[in-house]
């Protein structure tokens, strides 16, 4: 994966709250089902009882994410990502990436699916953060927040899964955040407010559901991957010179790393797949992939007739 140096970064799609103290409390939003102890499999139960859509991963990028700066304006994010240097820093780079993917959803949801798109800024935030969806802190992993329209990261989210897990890959960054996107493109359909209905319709149903939103999302980040090259930025300039096959294996290589079945057993509990929330580790992958080798959302149905 390489990016573009004449690239301009778009700092006003991105929020930097880092250093504004944030929220705290409760862990509301849909929790990132990651490893890592008691405070993640404590998220899956506030999941299923808030009903709040959100989901995602993260990994550290190759430069071992400590080049992430602290907190400050959006203003200030323009000014440091302006420099020759950007594509050296942590938050530069993935305000580009969120640059790619909703220059990509703003062609493609017109073009698959006839609905306008609409931009969700993402926010850069650190331990804990106040949103439409509650209060969050770090341990929910990256999320979405249908109430608020805006996509959650702590950028050292990256480190600590890449930490945790063992799988690094900077291709994985993006791949996170493309799959945000994803729940803010199923938003903006009307997906995922057919899902919550189907889910009152039939409570016993919620995580097969649940499930299916999340590979959804998994589906649109690999449908952005076949196609980041050809975003731009607001200038005409390519956002990315090339994606390579090593970064999207980088791709499924972070989409088996964090399915429920592979972080059951690194918790030490046993594979329990009525208590999945976002697949197993080869469907994750089966719809990343089938998202990227197809290049178009509508293939990304995951649902078939249960909403």
């Amino acid at each position: 994966m390489e990016l573009n140096e004449n690239a301009q970064v778009d700092a006003d799609q991105v929020t930097d709250r880092r250093g504004s103290g944030g929220g705290g409390g409760g862990l509301s939003g849909i929790p990132i089902p990651i490893g890592g102890g008691k405070g993640a499999w404590i998220g899956f139960a506030v999941f299923l009882v808030i009903s709040l859509i959100g989901g995602g991963v993260g990994l550290n990028s190759l430069g071992g994410g400590a080049d992430s700066s602290g907190g400050g304006s959006g203003e200030s994010l323009s000014q440091e990502c302006s420099g020759a240097d950007k594509l050296d820093k942590l938050d530069c780079r993935n305000a580009l990436y969120v640059n790619s993917i909703q220059d990509y959803w703003k062609d493609a949801l017109p073009q698959q699916f006839g609905d306008q798109y609409t931009a969700a800024d993402t926010v850069f935030f650190e331990q804990a953060v106040s949103t439409g969806c509650g209060n969050a802190d770090s341990g929910v992993g990256p999320f979405y927040c249908p109430a608020d329209d805006l996509v959650y990261i702590d950028l050292s989210f990256y480190k600590q899964l890449a930490d945790q897990l063992g799988a690094p890959g900077e291709f994985a960054q993006p791949y996170v955040l493309a799959h945000e996107y994803g729940h803010h493109v199923q938003d903006l359909l009307g997906t995922e407010a057919e899902m919550r209905r189907a889910q009152e319709r039939d409570p016993g149903a919620q995580n097969k559901l649940s499930v299916m939103l999340e590979l959804q999302a998994d589906c649109y980040a690999g449908a952005w991957a076949k196609n980041a090259t050809g975003t731009d930025d607001a200038s005409g300039q390519k956002i990315f010179t090339s994606i390579t096959d090593k970064d999207i294996q980088e791709g499924l290589d972070t989409a088996a790393a964090i399915g429920d079945d592979t972080l059951q057993k690194k918790s030490g509990n046993p594979v329990d797949e009525a208590a999945f929330t976002h697949g197993s580790s080869a469907d994750r992958q089966k719809w990343f992939r089938t998202g990227y080798d197809s290049g178009n959302p509508k293939s990304c149905d995951t649902f078939g007739s249960a909403i």
